[in-house]
């Protein structure tokens, strides 16, 4: 009977210990304002009819500060962080198609230059300075998110191509081109799983709208992209 009784305590002790461990997971992040470090890869498509064959990959960084203690009760008590995002590799792919620039030359003439190919791979850098978080922390391995956040995007060609065919006025011509800076207004949810205390694998969905603001001379854009990501993160 002792010896049942000494183990039976060992096992309470190990299961306080693991629950204890569990609760820490989360708890660390919820308990302080700590920095977060984190990679990830970033990958999706664009969703509306005439860029759902729009295709994104990008690699880069996460760079975040909780800036406030736990807040709230219950499933909505969290803490509040700002963070920054940086893709030094990132790539679209676009179709390709065939385009001439063309330009009135008389009253009764027009000019055209030689068809030539646009469209295609798209390579660039995106920075997202802002990203405004709200992370669950009620969780004990699991802490969800939601944000709000706004970037800019350059790309080494103007982007997305515009034009269609090689004898059309209002989208050819010298005052047809995109812009190599687009605006990236986005929103999205994801969540940390804790491997660890302050370690975690990183999830997450960000619904992306790419526009130039009309800094070319047309603004195609993406109306709505869908991206996945997957991350790792460090806590300090």
């Amino acid at each position: 009977m002792k010896r049942f009784v000494a183990v039976l305590g060992l096992v309470l002790a190990a299961a306080g210990v693991n629950a204890q461990v569990q609760k820490s997971d989360v708890g660390a992040v919820a308990n302080s304002t700590p920095w977060e470090f984190g990679a990830l890869v970033q990958g999706g498509k664009g969703v509306t009819d005439n860029r759902d064959d729009f295709k994104f990959l990008m690699v880069g960084g996460h760079l975040g500060k909780v800036l406030t203690q736990e807040m709230g009760h219950s499933m909505l008590r969290g803490n509040f962080e700002y963070a920054v995002e940086v893709f030094p590799f990132w790539q679209s792919y676009t179709p390709t198609f065939q385009r001439a620039n063309c330009a009135p030359g008389t009253s009764i003439t027009i000019t055209c230059s030689n068809l030539f190919t646009t469209g295609g791979t798209y390579t660039g850098a995106s920075v997202t300075p802002i990203i405004l978080r709200w992370n669950f922390t009620s969780g004990r391995k699991i802490m969800p998110w939601v944000q709000a956040a706004g970037g800019v995007l350059w790309t080494n060609h103007k982007y997305p191509a515009f034009g269609q065919g090689p004898l059309n006025l209002v989208n050819d011509g010298p005052g047809s081109d995109a812009s190599v800076f687009n605006f990236t207004p986005q929103g999205g949810v994801g969540f940390h799983y804790f491997v660890k205390p302050k370690r975690s694998v990183d999830f997450a969905a960000n619904a992306v709208h790419i526009s130039s603001a009309s800094l070319g001379d047309k603004n195609p854009g993406v109306n709505a992209s869908v991206q996945f990501n997957v991350g790792y993160t460090w806590w300090k």
